[in-house]
């Protein structure tokens, strides 16, 4: 694939600390690319250093913090303007294989029903997995697949997922041109998912190639924000339904999400996150309406079936929500159910 048509989007937002490992490592990339770094109102010398150690880099400056989905936004545009075909996510605190990119580009030009490929992506020391892409459940709650598992290379195989991460993925340019660009509303948390479920309505596929191999450190800009995650869960996992899921799986998936919100806003309230509770939930709901409106846009325009989106998600609860496991085996058990 010519270099030229194959974009790489860095977003940073005071990643100077982190920065330099994930840059260092697409410098020696085996695929050509251009390499965008969207910065997203640092603070700290982050676009100092990126001027000085990485000059052919393509720097676009924000005033403010505009999330990830924002800050790809804006390197996803100027690839589409420069005629790009292929557009891929990397996080700040990720360092990529130096096949990485080649392996997912070589995926997308040899699957053409695919839109987006993701990678196998491992926590920092290369020991355990992070995500082999995404799955989508029954209770409306994204997991990644395999996160906390040794790698034993029980995902090594080539396969297609529900959804990819925003983090190391590939993305067709006409697939943005098609069904449009991250969900700037969602700010952080779920905008990926968001994406492929559009994806997958309008007929792509969404790929997982084992080859193109990631190290992440998890939760590094984010982990450090009290409340952060809180907040944009309780907003985000709303909007995700409300936009995509249909209306006839609606009474499998929302009376599950909703036990589920309640759930995860108890438990913030356990550890004093009132704030984060109502703010999350208010912007949740003040956006509804927008989101109904979307809504009817996605939905009008699907082109798969509703046997085929019950074909890819899971119906169960992610493998770490403890709690919520031990009250429903609580609930069989009132009911007589094994």
């Amino acid at each position: 694939m010519d270099a030229q048509k194959v974009y790489v989007i860095v977003p940073n937002w005071n990643g100077s600390g982190r920065i330099r490992a994930c840059l260092d490592s697409l410098k020696d990339q085996a695929q050509g690319h251009i390499l965008i770094v969207v910065d997203n109102g640092s603070v700290d010398d982050s676009v100092t250093l990126i001027n000085r150690e990485y000059p052919g880099a393509i720097l676009i400056e924000h005033e403010k913090n505009k999330g990830f989905a924002g800050g790809v936004n804006a390197g996803i545009r100027y690839a589409i303007e420069h005629k790009g075909e292929y557009v891929a996510l990397l996080n700040n605190d990720a360092v990529a294989d130096r096949d990485w990119l080649k392996h997912l580009v070589k995926f997308l030009d040899h699957n053409p029903e695919a839109g987006i490929a993701t990678s196998k992506i491992l926590e920092a020391g290369g020991r355990e997995l992070d995500s082999t892409g995404d799955i989508y459940t029954s209770w409306g709650l994204p997991y990644p697949r395999g996160r906390g598992e040794p790698d034993n290379r029980q995902y090594d195989h080539q396969t297609w997922v529900f959804a990819a991460s925003g983090g190391a993925s590939l993305y067709r340019v006409k697939l943005f041109e098609q069904i449009g660009l991250f969900d700037e509303d969602f700010f952080a948390y779920f905008e990926d998912v968001d994406i492929s479920f559009r994806a997958q309505l309008a007929g792509w596929k969404v790929g997982y190639e084992p080859k193109a191999k990631v190290l992440h450190q998890i939760s590094a800009t984010s982990g450090s924000l009290k409340g952060f995650a809180t907040y944009h869960t309780l907003k985000n996992l709303p909007l995700l339904l409300w936009k995509n899921v249909p209306w006839r799986l609606m009474p499998v998936v929302w009376p599950r999400l909703a036990i589920l919100n309640a759930g995860i806003a108890a438990r913030a309230l356990s550890r004093g996150l009132l704030t984060a509770v109502l703010k999350g939930t208010l912007m949740g709901t003040l956006l509804w309406p927008k989101k109904l409106v979307e809504r009817r846009k996605i939905q009008a325009s699907r082109k798969v079936s509703l046997e085929y989106l019950k074909s890819i998600m899971t119906y169960d609860l992610p493998p770490n929500a403890r709690s919520l496991r031990q009250l429903r085996q609580k609930w069989w058990r009132l009911r007589g159910k094994p």
